[in-house]
């Protein structure tokens, strides 16, 4: 268990599970950059969170619930919980984009989850993430084997802004789309890269956006 003076935003577990050097420029440098993207996600958060509390027949919906875990360790704010008459919980994270191919909007779900459960003493089997882009909520089964994998992902987030370095950089297609793109230079790090290597490739992309504008 971890004191409230350690405590982490849980954020951080996202970050961490999409990129850990992101995760560091953020909550060890405490380094914001911003692009169209996050910009975006910035905006529709603020309507989220914004909005007041309502009532549907056997729902009550509440927003920006602050939550914690002395568990995980974290600390956050919800973007909305329902609470249904027959006790049931569901906590719902509204996302910009799309469903990724990794798991770290499930464990940030999880953690949100977690951490619900130790406040209210409650067992919560389901949670829901809602993507702006398609316009559809997907239902995410908190199995044994997610809440492993935040209690790791937890763990591991701890030992890193604890240690207090920044990861190397490894670039992959999705650093394409990361608002850290400018500082971090993906491209230009790694084994077997060299300079010439990546002057060349940022040619071939600025020669190709400059070509599909005419």
């Amino acid at each position: 268990m971890y004191q409230e003076s350690d405590y982490l935003l849980l954020s951080g577990l996202q970050h961490l599970c999409c990129c850990p050097r992101q995760c560091a420029f953020i909550h060890i440098e405490q380094v914001w950059s911003e692009n169209f993207f996050t910009a975006s996600g910035r905006v529709l958060h603020e309507k989220v969170h914004g909005g007041v509390g309502e009532s549907r027949r056997c729902i009550r919906i509440e927003r920006d619930l602050k939550i914690s875990s002395s568990n995980l360790g974290v600390t956050g704010k919800t973007d909305a919980v329902e609470f249904y008459s027959d006790g049931t919980i569901i906590p719902i994270e509204y996302k910009h984009g799309k469903p990724k191919d990794d798991v770290s909007d499930e464990v940030q779900l999880c953690a949100q989850v977690m951490c619900l459960e130790e406040m209210l003493n409650v067992n919560i089997s389901t949670g829901a993430l809602f993507y702006f882009k398609i316009r559809k909520r997907v239902s995410v089964d908190i199995s044994t084997m997610l809440r492993q994998k935040t209690i790791q992902v937890a763990k591991e987030f701890h030992s890193l802004v604890q240690e207090g370095k920044t990861p190397p950089a490894h670039y992959t297609k999705k650093c394409n789309s990361c608002s850290f793109m400018d500082s971090c230079f993906p491209e230009s790090a790694g084994r077997h890269k060299s300079v010439e290597t990546y002057i060349k490739r940022l040619l071939m992309n600025t020669t190709s956006s400059v070509e599909g504008e005419f």
